[in-house]
């Protein structure tokens, strides 16, 4: 039962920043699964089943506080499934020790120009489908091999590119379940087909994966407030902030 606290703690933690910034749950969750010996396979599809209930939650309350765009939420959401799908079955397909330091790569970038961004001018202006689509396909991808690439993917590179953070992190949050769902039944067509041979650590991680959801879907409700609320310059760096200690962690993890 300890197991199951401790990531009752981390999964509220990791949702309520999620929620309110448009990453962190998946990122984080992952790297408490890795720091416990999972595989990145087993790991991702851990925080896939628990992102099918904190998905559904946080993206309720998005939609409730009024903080989707529509239109970006639809040229998100096929590239993003077809993405996730891609991304399952090359993560599956390799052993899981070739992929820990891809993973702890990209999110080193990924925070370098986060923090860097933040600091500058925030334009807002409407993304164009030519930089939200393929954003969308690269979060889904790193999303299932990294275990939780969707949010510092889209969210950053939207913002990056001029979106209003408010309906860029709540439409990305939204969004998040559709593929998080793809990703999942992927997962279960791999392990159900036999091209899954890594699956064993999803029955050993029962109630840590448990504690993430039941964290997760507790802290949901409150997320879509609190990004109503809080500036674009607080959001943005703090976002950038989060992301280099995310990634700090991964790599500290790498070289021991």
């Amino acid at each position: 039962m300890s197991d199951f606290f401790l990531f009752l703690a981390v999964g509220f933690l990791a949702q309520l920043v999620d929620g309110a910034l448009g990453m962190a749950y998946g990122v984080v969750s992952s790297t408490v699964l890795l720091s416990f010996g999972v595989a990145p396979a087993a790991a991702s599809a851990s925080v896939h089943t628990a992102e099918l209930f904190t998905t559904a939650a946080s993206g309720t309350a998005h939609l409730v506080n009024r903080n989707v765009d529509w239109k970006l939420f639809w040229r998100l959401v096929p590239l993003g499934i077809l993405g996730g799908v891609l991304g399952t079955y090359v993560l599956t397909s390799i052993s899981g020790s070739v992929l820990r330091p891809y993973v702890g790569a990209y999110l080193a970038v990924i925070g370098v120009y986060l923090l860097v961004r933040s600091f500058r001018k925030i334009p807002s202006k409407p993304v164009s489908p030519a930089t939200s689509m393929p954003l969308a396909a690269c979060g889904g991808f790193l999303d299932a091999v990294g275990g939780g690439g969707w949010g510092p993917i889209v969210t950053s590179g939207l913002l990056g590119a001029g979106g209003q953070p408010r309906y860029v992190i709540g439409t990305v949050n939204t969004a998040e379940f559709l593929v998080t769902l793809s990703v999942s039944l992927t997962f279960v067509f791999a392990l159900v087909t036999g091209h899954w041979e890594e699956a064993g650590d999803l029955t050993t991680h029962g109630l840590a994966i448990l504690g993430l959801i039941v964290g997760g879907v507790a802290a949901a409700p409150f997320a879509g407030t609190i990004v109503r609320r809080i500036s674009e310059t607080a959001l943005l760096r703090t976002v950038g902030l989060l992301v280099c200690g995310l990634a700090i962690t991964q790599i500290v993890g790498l070289l021991r």
